[in-house]
């Protein structure tokens, strides 16, 4: 069953337009992650969900009932907000306790919820502590498990882990996975500018962008897998945005159309693009796309100059100038022993190549390329 069904979403603010005609799916038990560039309108289509938004326009189904005239309270959602929003003044279990003690439950009831929520994150040992004594990553926790003993239909995380630091953030992104696990009827949507938490975390990605000449205006660039968006990308957008370093584009046109893909002529080279050609014809401006793990070092018949190296330890991240880009290309390599300044001889296979049209779409790839199988 659809948990979540978002439909027609639209939402301005006086006369500015933010989010424009977002129709979401999001199933039972589905983890969700929203990720984009900053001021996308991710928090805010979130807000829009728990109700502390009113969308301008569009529906939001629960269940496959029709919410958008209840109040927060009542759409059986439960909100991590970035902040902990902690009640300093209360322990740990007061600060579970609270707000089912809000609804009147009993007694009995309240304590087996905090028990178990306690448990799962690993706080029973720390109940009779106020937050003040608490560690970043266990108010974090403590803030989740508020969320947890409600026992809602719908979690809401809206950059939990950004005020904690790198191990810490690592941590409870882990306990957060095994939470998802464990409440695996519970649909969760987390909304990230963190890439790897989004790759990490999600079962659904939904990859949010300005429309193109309305920077104020957003919708949605692609939904799927982190894996289709990683290996799929629906467009140049996509494909730079998902991926650290980004995709390696290189501008070039359609010189032949063949069986086996694309011929594109770039600088004075012609490389070949495992791709359907759609509608594509030959002098067709077009850019060609790969990621730095794709692009093979030590042989082939194109070079580049070393400009720089970043080591980061099992691998390295070479940067080539070569002809082919104003830019550098960025290359993955298992070798350490890479000198500044020398030349590299390097090949970009057909079948790891994508290939954007001059309206920045992704063409089909060819069945039998290697990201095809993927």
């Amino acid at each position: 069953m659809c948990a979540i069904q978002l439909s027609g979403i639209q939402k301005g603010f006086g006369s500015t337009s933010v989010l424009s005609g977002v129709d979401l799916s999001i199933e039972q038990g589905e983890f969700c992650v929203f990720i984009g560039p900053s001021g996308c309108g991710k928090s805010t289509l979130l807000r829009i969900i728990a109700g502390l938004e009113d969308p301008s326009e569009g529906d939001i189904r629960i269940d496959g009932v029709r919410v958008n005239h209840l109040e927060p309270a009542k759409r059986d959602v439960a909100m991590v907000f970035q902040s902990y929003a902690l009640y300093p003044h209360m322990t740990v279990k007061q600060n579970l306790e609270f707000g089912l003690k809000h609804q009147k439950l009993l007694t009995a009831e309240i304590d087996k919820r905090v028990a178990a929520a306690a448990e799962t994150l690993h706080l029973t040992p720390l109940l009779e502590r106020k937050p003040g004594a608490l560690s970043g990553g266990q108010r974090q926790r403590v803030a989740i498990g508020r969320a947890i003993v409600r026992k809602p239909k719908v979690f809401l995380f809206d950059e939990p882990l950004s005020n904690l630091d790198a191990t810490l953030r690592v941590k409870t992104r882990v306990e957060i996975a095994k939470l998802h696990r464990a409440l695996n009827t519970t649909s969760m949507i987390y909304v990230t500018h963190d890439q790897v938490e989004a790759m990490t975390l999600a079962d659904k990605i939904v990859l949010l962008r300005p429309l193109a000449g309305q920077e104020h205006m957003v919708s949605i660039a692609q939904v799927g897998t982190p894996l289709e968006l990683y290996h799929h990308p629906a467009n140049r957008f996509v494909a730079s945005f998902i991926g650290s370093p980004s995709m390696n584009f290189i501008a070039g046109e359609v010189a032949a159309l063949a069986s086996d893909g694309i011929v594109t002529a770039v600088a004075e080279h012609q490389i070949n693009a495992a791709v359907a050609p759609g509608a594509l014809k030959a002098g067709d401006k077009v850019t060609l796309g790969i990621r730095p793990e794709h692009i093979e070092l030590g042989s082939g018949s194109l070079t580049g100059n070393v400009a720089h190296v970043e080591y980061l330890g099992e691998h390295a991240y070479v940067y080539l100038e070569t002809e082919l880009s104003r830019q550098p290309l960025v290359a993955k390599s298992a070798h350490q022993d890479i000198e500044i300044g020398s030349l590299l001889r390097f090949n970009l296979p057909a079948t790891s190549l994508h290939l954007f049209d001059g309206n920045d779409v992704a063409l089909p790839r060819l069945l039998g390329s290697v990201r095809q199988a993927a």
